[in-house]
This record gives C-alpha cells, sequence and structure tokens, in this order.
C-alpha cells in the first residue's frame, strides 16, 4: 500500500511539472492619433504579436507554443486599453483542449477598456475533445464611453473528423461592468454526459457548436440588422439589447455552420471587425 501510494505522490508530482503556464499582458495606447502597443509582458507559452494593422486599430494575434491546452495548464490574458485607443485581438489558430484524468485547465482573460477606447475580442474557436476540462473566467470593465465587441465560439468535438466529445467539463464564466457597475453576469456550466445533454431540445437540439457575442454599446438598430439576415443562418441565432447593450446566441450542429453564422453576425456590427485569420 505504501508503494502504491508513493507511486501515485510521485506520478502527480510529475504531471504537475509538465503543465504549461503561459501568460499575456499588455497595453494599448493612443500616439499622434494612432494606436500603438505599450508595455508588453510574456511568461511561459503564450505569446502576442502585433502584425500590420487590418483597419485604424491596432492587431493583436495570441499564439500558444504549447499546442494546445491540456489538462492542469494555466493561461492567463490580460489587455489594458488606455483612452482614445482601439485594439482587435484574435488567435493564431482554433485552441484545442485536449482530454484528461486529471484537473480541469484554467484560462482568466480580463479586458480593461478606458474612456473613448476600443476592443474587439474575436479569438478563433475553442475546440474541445472528449473528456476535456475546461475551466475559464472572462472578467470585462468598460469605461461609459468606451465599447467592445466580443465574440467566443466553443465546439465540442471536430464533427469533421467524426469526433465527439461524449463525456468532460466546461465552466465558462462572464462578467461585464460599465462605469464600475455590474451590468451582465453568466455562468454556463455542462459536465458529465455532455453528449447527452447537448443532445436535448432545450439545450443544443444535437448541435455541437454554441458561440456568444456581446457588444456594447449597442441597441435596437443592431438587433433589427441581425434579424433582417436571418433567412441566411444555417443555425439558431437569437439576439437580444438591453441597459446599452446587446447579446447574440448562435447554437449549429458543426463549427463550419457556426463560424459562418458569426462572421455574418459580426459583419452586420461593423463590416471591418473580421481578422484576415479568420477569413484564411
Amino acid at each position: 500500500m505504501q508503494l502504491v501510494t508513493e507511486k501515485t505522490a510521485n506520478n502527480s508530482k510529475l504531471f504537475d511539472a509538465n503543465r504549461a503556464i503561459g501568460s499575456v499582458a499588455f497595453e494599448t495606447m493612443l500616439s499622434a492619433g494612432k494606436s500603438r502597443r505599450g508595455k508588453v509582458h510574456e511568461a511561459g507559452s503564450l505569446r502576442v504579436r502585433f502584425p500590420s494593422p487590418e483597419t485604424d486599430a491596432l492587431s493583436a494575434v495570441l499564439v500558444n507554443t504549447a499546442g494546445g491546452v491540456a489538462g492542469g495548464d494555466r493561461f492567463s490574458v490580460a489587455i489594458e486599453a488606455r483612452p482614445g485607443s482601439a485594439c482587435t485581438l484574435t488567435t493564431a489558430a482554433a485552441e484545442k483542449i485536449y482530454r484528461t484524468h486529471g484537473p480541469a485547465a484554467e484560462i482568466d482573460v480580463s479586458l480593461q477598456v478606458a474612456s473613448g477606447a476600443h476592443l474587439a475580442w474575436l479569438p478563433q474557436e475553442t475546440i474541445l475533445f472528449d473528456r476535456a476540462k475546461l475551466a475559464r473566467r472572462i472578467d470585462i470593465d468598460l469605461d461609459e464611453s468606451a465599447s467592445l465587441l466580443l465574440a467566443e465560439v466553443v465546439v465540442f468535438g471536430r464533427a469533421a473528423m467524426d469526433e465527439t466529445m461524449r463525456e468532460g467539463a466546461y465552466h465558462d464564466r462572464w462578467r461585464l461592468r460599465r462605469g464600475g457597475r455590474l451590468v451582465f453576469a453568466e455562468t454556463l456550466r455542462l459536465d458529465g454526459d455532455i453528449a447527452e445533454k447537448l443532445a436535448q431540445a432545450a439545450t443544443a437540439r444535437g448541435g455541437t457548436a454554441i458561440a456568444t457575442v456581446l457588444v456594447a454599446p449597442a441597441g435596437d438598430d443592431v438587433v433589427e440588422r441581425i434579424r433582417a439576415a436571418s433567412a441566411s443562418f444555417a443555425g439558431e441565432v437569437g439576439i437580444s439589447a438591453w441597459n446599452g447593450f446587446a447579446v447574440g446566441r448562435f447554437c449549429a450542429k458543426d463549427a463550419a455552420a457556426l463560424r459562418g453564422d458569426v462572421m455574418k453576425v459580426l459583419a452586420q456590427i461593423d463590416a471591418k471587425a473580421l481578422p484576415r485569420l479568420w477569413l484564411n
């Protein structure tokens, strides 16, 4: 019994020693009428690159040199858009969350957008493999005069590879504060037999891809433009506006259909918003 306990403890230490840890923190600032990067901090397996701008906003691309996310990995991203600056961020590729028999992977995102600043947070898909575990937190702090465009796409298994996410855990917590006041909060939790839960009509009706788009500020005009394009959607899309911001919900049978719907909605919100990497 002692030998088994010691072996388990050694395996646990080995597992911990091989976990990936990465963080990126940077700020954007307005200089001579153009958005520029300010302080940049990188650690571990996360990197950020700033290619040639696609619009008037600064372009940023996150790169995970670990090649994916496994159980026990911990990543964090912090962005501060200083007054008047603008930044559009995406990822170099879809982020893959691999299966684990241990603890969940953790991803923490902090977005601070100051007065008159704009931030577009548009990463490519997050793909969860069978028996993956992910706990994610997104905390957003907007000034009253700041603006935000955020899109997050989550795919449960790779349908193109005939892969299904049957079991696992997905915990997603979002908090949006505007002018220091909490205006939007939600937590999504899926665990256990995820395939069975997604098959239920009240959940996803068999869909394997979901997304949320958050726009601030936004009103009924944004909602009407998106609803006018509803005939072209491949999946289910719903959008509502209240308290000066809008939230769009997406569900589709697979990632390709959902990605197409999200791109159509983003084009209705801001025709120049999509990063080039989304179009490859």
